[in-house]
């Protein structure tokens, strides 16, 4: 009994993911930004700067919990699930990081509409994630859990927008007569956009079981 009061435990695992959550939101915003002002290079440069800004926090946060793990002996839900979780979370940073230097080392001149509702679409989803993990610390409530699981449930809905747009997006692509370096520069913007609201997805998923496996 002595022995089991001396091991660290449950850890602060949920204020970890609201920290990581917030990073996720902010980066969102800030990639927002850069695609509403594309056309203001020095705008484009201040956005695609917080964005990276925010991985890198987000970086900082998902080694912490990896660490944080390997010296919690309990953990306030399955230790699968947070290191899941957490890395799922950074994926989503790392896309909207990777977004914005595919449209800058592609030397991308301006942004289609498609570019800017799949935008639209990825920070909503991003949004989502960031209340979603908000409420995991008392999931535990009915209402919560019920709360929770609607959220994802929007985050699926946004995600099967996302992949509508991008359909139509690429079909206009190949359908209008657009220079051939255009088309590929485009279509490498979308296929990094939609994937972010997929990582969005993977994430409400995971929220979903651990949802159902604790509430």
């Amino acid at each position: 009994m002595f022995f089991g009061k001396l091991l660290p435990r449950e850890g602060n695992f949920f204020e970890l993911f609201n920290e990581h959550g917030k990073y996720i939101a902010d980066g969102a915003r800030s990639f927002m930004g850069l695609v509403q002002n594309y056309s203001d290079a020095i705008l484009r440069e201040k956005y695609t700067a917080e964005v990276d800004a925010a991985e890198k926090q987000a970086d900082r946060i998902t080694a912490e919990v990896n660490r944080l793990l390997h010296k919690t002996f309990i953990t306030p839900i399955d230790r699968e699930q947070i290191h899941g979780l957490i890395n799922a979370m950074d994926d989503i940073l790392d896309l909207l990081q990777d977004s914005a230097e595919v449209m800058a080392l592609y030397d991308l001149k301006s942004v289609s509409e498609d570019v800017l509702r799949l935008g639209e679409i990825s920070a909503r989803c991003c949004e989502r994630v960031q209340h979603a993990v908000t409420l995991l610390p008392t999931i535990s409530q009915p209402a919560v859990a019920e709360a929770a699981l609607k959220t994802c449930e929007e985050i699926d809905r946004l995600e099967s927008d996302a992949d509508r747009v991008m359909r139509s997006a690429m079909s206009k692509l190949f359908r209008d007569n657009i220079d051939v370096r255009e088309l590929i520069k485009l279509k490498a913007v979308y296929e990094h956009l939609e994937s972010i609201s997929d990582r969005c997805e993977d994430v409400a998923n995971m929220i979903e079981g651990i949802v159902l496996e604790n509430s």
